[in-house]
């Protein structure tokens, strides 16, 4: 028998909001934080704006010394899943740590790392590596060190499918949760990836967008999409099973119903031009949870805001929800985010579930120009009349992988 598996506890580090709370404000505000890259010298780069994490102190969140042990992406772990924890009002002292897992992923791992010891192999030579090297751009310390700081000693793992990571990372908490390999799990992603290289690796793609207007530079489903914004953060959430949270009280935000994971087999960045893959995805968290797929209130789409992207993930909707398709919301968090890469999924699951809560669809900003061919209902203006019981997140990743949540309203 598969165990039901519920949110009991979110975090958050983004570009606009470093908790859950400011998060939703803004969200709900349209706030757009893209701004000029501050990080590097820009000069001789065709993009200038990004969504940077402002504000980031480590060291509320964490001592110094684990601090200076921990480059960015892994501090934003640390701090989404101390909010997490916090939220979740788990006492671990009362715990068995060893049913207690992390399931934390990073895309990338830190670009900074190699960057900076990279130059350092150049300019002085081998002998002037940093001996941290290795632990502080490996991707699986972000999950390694979230363990570490919070002495969880179950299953610890790191997920890596491109920008499906945090995705993929709550799917699989899930699945060791539904099958008794822990009880309880913190899951997501994190990134931090505007750096010389990131920016230079996924302008040469193509990917990214030129764009100098903050209002007009990530406008996913827009006809005059260009590219994505890079952003940058953390989102973890805690997930228990539902005897594990009725036995300790914890508040319950929601239930994970759903996962689907499949792969294009098509092409190393672009996604299938039918959007099977996706669809599949989607059509097998919608069988998991025992629903229709008319029961789907809300999608909250993977939308980068590149051309084909957004092309051919609303062809996939359209193939999984067939008529329905044209009834549901859809929107894109990346309007307001950027791009957060491995984070990205995390952090959309966790819109997700706060829609439910608050029976709240945000618009997707920026989005003005209808394309001729992306005819859904992309939630132009947020939707505030609309109750919202089933929400399906979706990621698609470089290399073909695609990933689909399906959370529900909970009901006991």
């Amino acid at each position: 028998m598969k165990r039901r598996v519920v949110v009991t506890g979110m975090g958050l580090i983004t570009p606009i909001g470093n908790d859950v709370n400011s998060f939703w404000n803004n969200i709900r505000a349209q706030v757009i934080p893209f701004k000029p890259i501050t990080y590097f010298d820009t000069s001789n780069y065709k993009v200038k704006l990004a969504a940077q994490v402002e504000d980031f102190d480590p060291k509320v969140y964490m001592e110094i010394k684990s601090a200076k042990r921990m480059e960015r992406f892994s501090q934003f772990a640390v701090a989404a899943a101390k909010e997490a924890l916090e939220d979740s009002k788990i006492n671990l002292d009362k715990e068995d740590r060893t049913r207690i897992g992390v399931s934390v992923g990073s895309g990338i791992g830190s670009l900074e790392t190699i960057e900076r010891e990279y130059t350092n192999i150049n300019n002085k030579g081998p002998r002037r590596v940093s001996p941290l090297m290795v632990p502080l751009m490996i991707s699986n310390m972000a999950a390694g060190n979230v363990a570490i700081q919070f002495g969880l000693k179950g299953k610890c793992t790191n997920v890596v499918t491109a920008c499906a990571t945090g995705t993929h990372s709550i799917g699989e908490a899930y699945r060791y949760i539904q099958y008794g390999d822990a009880d309880v799990m913190l899951a997501g992603g994190t990134e931090s990836t505007i750096t010389p290289t990131g920016i230079a690796g996924f302008s040469a793609l193509t990917a990214l967008s030129t764009s100098i207007d903050p209002l007009r530079a990530s406008i996913p489903f827009d006809k005059e999409r260009n590219g994505f914004i890079m952003g940058e953060g953390a989102g973890v959430v805690v997930l228990e099973s539902l005897e594990h949270a009725r036995a300790r009280g914890a508040k319950i935000y929601g239930e994970v119903v759903g996962y689907g994971a499949t792969c294009d087999a098509f092409h190393i960045t672009s996604p299938s031009e039918d959007g099977e893959g996706a669809a599949r995805a989607m059509l097998l968290a919608i069988e998991e949870a025992g629903i229709k797929p008319e029961d789907v209130d809300y999608i909250n789409a993977h939308g980068t805001s590149t051309p084909l992207n957004d092309l051919y993930e609303t062809r996939s909707i359209k193939m999984a929800l067939k008529d329905h398709a044209y009834k549901v919301n859809v929107n894109s968090t990346k309007s307001m985010t950027g791009h957060l890469l491995g984070a990205a999924g995390a952090v959309e699951f966790i819109v997700c579930v706060k829609s439910i809560l608050d029976n709240y669809i945000h618009a997707t900003a920026g989005y003005k120009v209808m394309d001729e061919e992306l005819d859904l209902n992309y939630t132009k203006e947020a939707e505030t009349s609309k109750e919202v019981n089933h929400c399906i997140s979706n990621s698609l990743g470089f290399g073909g992988h695609n990933g689909s949540l399906l959370v529900k309203r909970f009901i006991d």
